[in-house]
């Protein structure tokens, strides 16, 4: 899975429900590559795959925090650096508050990554009231600064100063650095979440290579998995700016070097969500 955050998951759902993918407009131009490469040689390239993942609070802190949760995440990814990369992800979450009802939320997100340019949509459905639709582009088209195009809610432009990085560029450095050995990688992301017009700076550390088998079902008799190396690696999200208040929020994960993640843990501070892998799908994966 792309390196992924559900900035919008106050909320999760229990019964089983079918990816919705959300067209995400394809951007035209020049295709620069999206893989650097590693001192140990060019980086495998990200494995197309569908993949469940069931949710359940794991940590709550504090008498204002859920006492229960639940949910389902669904994923779907493939493409290449030169045809470009489709995500699309479905959150459904139910959550207890300590006080007051059930709270349901259902999350949809579609994006499209091709060099330089990025497609996004977002779709959150809660109980609460009428849908939020975040919907723009971003393009690298002038050296390092970024431009935004919002179309929802509202039409506006913006641009932003330094590197950013795309979601699977990120996710590929990440990787690469992974091979090299390395722990640590500092990088500011850019993946149209919250209201679009965010930039994060983010820290990730990555922990020696795993061994063994994943005690996951999709995975224990999965030989090409198997295969493969993985890491844990912990993402924490700053507000831009803001790295001296500490993360908004924190992903934690176990890493392959093809892109998959099991073990997920979403860490919003007072109260953690854990997602555990009950199927995975690989899809023929393009080289070019």
């Amino acid at each position: 899975m792309r390196v992924f955050r559900s900035r919008l998951l106050p909320v999760l759902v229990a019964a089983a429900v079918s990816l919705l993918v959300v067209p995400a407009g394809r951007a035209e131009g020049p295709v620069p590559p999206v893989a650097p490469l590693s001192p140990q040689g060019p980086v495998m390239p990200l494995a197309g795959h569908h993949a469940t993942y069931d949710l359940k609070l794991v940590k709550s802190v504090g008498a204002k925090s859920p006492t229960s949760a639940r949910g389902r995440l669904l994923y779907e990814f493939h493409g290449s650096p030169k045809d470009g990369y489709d995500q699309a992800f479905r959150q459904v979450v139910q959550i207890q508050p300590a006080e007051g009802t059930t709270r349901l939320s259902d999350m949809r997100s579609a994006t499209f990554e091709k060099g330089g340019d990025f497609t996004f949509y977002v779709k959150t459905i809660s109980q609460e009231g009428s849908p939020d639709i975040v919907s723009g582009e971003a393009q690298k088209s002038r050296g390092d600064i970024l431009d935004i195009t919002l179309q929802k809610p509202q039409t506006e432009t913006m641009a932003v100063d330094n590197k950013v990085l795309f979601p699977t560029e990120h996710l590929v450095k990440i990787i690469a650095a992974a091979k090299a050995g390395q722990h640590l990688v500092d990088a500011r992301v850019f993946d149209g979440s919250d209201d679009g017009k965010k930039v994060f700076e983010t820290t990730t550390i990555i922990g020696r290579p795993i061994t063994g088998p994943a005690p996951d079902a999709p995975l224990q008799h999965n030989a090409v998995m198997a295969a493969i190396t993985r890491w844990p690696v912990t993402i924490s999200y700053f507000e831009s700016g803001k790295k001296d208040e500490g993360p908004s929020y924190t992903l934690a994960f176990e890493l392959y070097e093809n892109g998959v993640s099991r073990a997920l843990r979403f860490d919003y501070g007072d109260f953690t969500l854990g997602g555990e892998m009950t199927n995975l799908e690989l899809l023929p994966t393009s080289t070019r």
